[in-house]
């Protein structure tokens, strides 16, 4: 079994990489080739999560599950909130093959795919990104959607303000100019991305003009909500997989209020692989539930996996 540990995985994988294996993921859910297992979560009081997100993709030949969660804590101590780690599996054999640190995979898997979204659905003409958040996830959404779009301007809202000058860093370090905003402002936005763990909606209905793209990326568990449920039904609204849509992303809001159903959801992978339409119009409000699915890690997972082996960085273990 191969051992790559977190410190490694930061010289090894790079966000175009992490960006083509979700997408390629993507639209083998939706061919039927991949799909995720039920997700186990469960809280471990003082705001502590911890779960398992697993999968197998075939068209990969991956097989494997990511251990790990949310613990408010950490920062405290001088470590991330989020922790993880992934664990690969010979998909004919059920032989362990790989452990691999989760945390960075878990950064960039996420920004992925939220830039995918973003790539996907956006109007080719956005010049003003929205930022909702100011974490430790915002600066990896922040770079990720760069990447796709050529922004002219970033405006940025925090729960907690003073938490905006490392963001700031990052938009001066893309070259672009940035302000702090109050969230009425979003209405500026031609793409929004919301990252926050927030237990109640601070996007409103009206902080989104037509046109616009959403890229909810922070709802993960039952009872989470970043944005006013109206909002997704005056969008199209798109997922990395409908059933954790419905039940523990952004749209379970929406679906339990009545303003939407399942069928309403499409999976962003249907449009990767041309199966499904994406934008229709100029005016048309997308919006992405980024609920963060299994197979998203064990592809990052496996192909740092490969570059550590062929690199030689990867440790061989006997069990």
């Amino acid at each position: 079994m191969w051992v790559v540990p977190e410190a490694a995985i930061a010289g090894l994988i790079t966000p175009e990489a992490a960006f083509a294996a979700v997408e390629a993921t993507f639209a083998a859910m939706a061919r039927g080739e991949a799909y995720n297992f039920p997700v186990v979560r469960e809280a471990l009081g003082e705001g502590r999560q911890y779960g398992f997100k697993s999968g197998l993709d075939r068209a990969g030949g991956t097989l494997g599950v990511k251990a790990g969660g949310y613990f408010p804590g950490n920062a405290a101590k001088g470590m991330i909130n989020h922790q993880s780690t992934v664990f690969l599996f010979d998909p004919d054999t059920g032989l362990p093959t790989a452990m691999v640190g989760g945390g960075l995979l878990t950064a960039l898997r996420t920004a992925a795919a939220s830039a995918i979204s973003i790539d996907r659905l956006a109007r080719r003409d956005a010049k003003v990104l929205g930022m909702v958040g100011a974490g430790h996830q915002a600066a990896f959404q922040l770079r990720a959607a760069a990447r796709v779009r050529q922004f002219e301007k970033v405006i940025g809202w925090n729960y907690h303000p003073e938490m905006l000058g490392k963001l700031a860093e990052v938009v001066t370090e893309l070259g672009l100019p940035f302000e702090a905003v109050p969230l009425e402002r979003m209405i500026e936005a031609d793409v929004i991305v919301t990252i926050t763990s927030s237990p109640a909606a601070s996007l409103m209905n009206d902080h989104v003009r037509a046109g616009t793209h959403l890229a909810c990326m922070g709802t993960d568990t039952k009872g989470k909500q970043e944005v006013e449920a109206v909002l997704l039904a005056r969008s199209r609204v798109f997922t990395d997989e409908v059933a954790q849509s419905v039940s523990i992303g952004e749209a379970q809001h929406a679906v339990a209020a009545g303003l939407i159903g399942e069928g309403d959801i499409t999976p962003i992978g249907a449009v990767i692989a041309g199966l499904a339409e994406g934008r229709r119009s100029a005016e048309e409000i997308t919006l992405f539930d980024g609920t963060g699915v299994g197979l998203q890690d064990l592809a990052v997972a496996s192909a740092v996996v490969k570059l550590a082996v062929a690199r030689g960085v990867a440790v061989s273990v006997t069990i």
